[in-house]
């Protein structure tokens, strides 16, 4: 089979590959579709540390299952239109069994490399994936939307890690893919008035588009005091980081009313300031969340009747070959790019 590997940092080659084989638990899922994921770019340089040349990488995928497993289960057959999720679980440790498993003590990550495992991923012709791990389509949804699900399920979780209740006023730092995705996810779970704060007027303008009532831009204004200005004085009940620098959550945090919420869902720099008399004198919630647990089936369902809007955020789809030219260009920080989906 065709696949695009990253043979070292910031090198690709389209080459063949041998088709994976399938385990009895596994299906193998012909490729139909697969993002790239801003993880993947920063792999790609090696800044990350998580994807070792050589990989195939990719974990945003969907496509049809064309080998089932002889322990896979009934439910499954070739041909099934399927997504999966980008986290391989074990289903067995303490925290799976409490359903936390984004959290598996074995937790894997398709299209990853690093010191503890090796795990290929979706950008080739075919994966091979655990049946538990995957998800049926709704018959309205096409492959392209589909590989966008595992982005929304990230942007789910984080809202579901947060106490959101009825009217809450929110406020989501990073205008990017994963932070429009919490501005509709908050809207969706309820929140009344709703603020996206970027650099970029690109990404503020699609926000609006997206039902945001306010758009600041920092460059131009105080972005806290825009906030407070807009919620009584008071600040926002929640807001979202979606960028995990320390600028964007110490405005996070600064836009809150007291005793607010703010969830990190960003997680570029490892370590930040956080202004710490600021959190406790104001009795700040500070709430982490990692990927997401078992949400797919909702937010296949939110796509499908058109709550989450996932159309507006694909800005190519390009054949998996020309992928090494899309990387490149997602690296280098082009204008106007959200979302590029390959497609063997």
């Amino acid at each position: 089979m065709k696949a695009l590997e990253l043979i070292e940092y910031e090198k690709f080659e389209y080459k063949d590959i041998e088709i994976p084989e399938i385990k009895s638990n596994e299906v193998l899922v012909r490729v139909a579709a697969c993002g790239i994921c801003g993880s993947d770019v920063h792999g790609m340089d090696g800044s990350s540390g998580r994807r070792i040349p050589p990989i195939v990488m990719g974990h945003e995928a969907a496509g049809t299952i064309s080998e089932v497993g002889s322990t896979a289960g009934e439910q499954w057959k070739t041909g099934d239109r399927v997504t999966f999720d980008s986290t391989v679980y074990c289903g067995e440790c303490w925290h799976c069994r409490r359903g936390e498993v984004n959290l598996c003590d074995d937790r894997m990550v398709l299209g990853v490399s690093c010191d503890d495992y090796r795990r290929y991923g979706a950008f080739a012709e075919y994966v091979a994936v655990p049946a538990h791990i995957l998800y049926r389509l709704p018959d309205n949804i096409t492959f392209e939307q589909a590989a966008m699900v595992e982005a929304v399920s990230v942007a789910v979780h984080a809202v579901e890690r947060t106490p959101v209740h009825l009217g809450d006023s929110a406020v989501v730092f990073g205008g990017g893919m994963i932070g429009l995705l919490c501005l509709q996810a908050l809207k969706a779970a309820g929140c009344g008035f709703t603020a996206v704060v970027d650099l970029d007027a690109g990404k503020l303008e699609t926000a609006k588009k997206l039902g945001a009532d306010l758009c600041v831009n920092p460059s131009e204004c105080d972005a806290p005091e825009a906030i407070r200005e807009a919620t009584g004085g008071r600040g926002a009940d929640i807001a979202m980081e979606a960028v995990g620098i320390a600028p964007t959550l110490q405005g996070a945090i600064a836009s809150l009313r007291k005793g607010g919420s703010c969830t990190l869902v960003g997680n570029l720099a490892k370590t930040v300031e956080v202004p710490l008399q600021e959190v406790v004198t104001r009795q700040i919630s500070l709430i982490g969340t990692c990927a997401s647990a078992g949400e797919y089936p909702a937010c296949l369902d939110l796509i499908a009747r058109g709550v989450i809007d996932v159309d507006c955020l694909i800005s190519e789809v390009k054949p998996l070959d020309q992928g090494a030219e899309w990387f490149a260009r997602l690296h280098k920080g082009a204008e106007g790019l959200t979302k590029v989906i390959l497609k063997p």
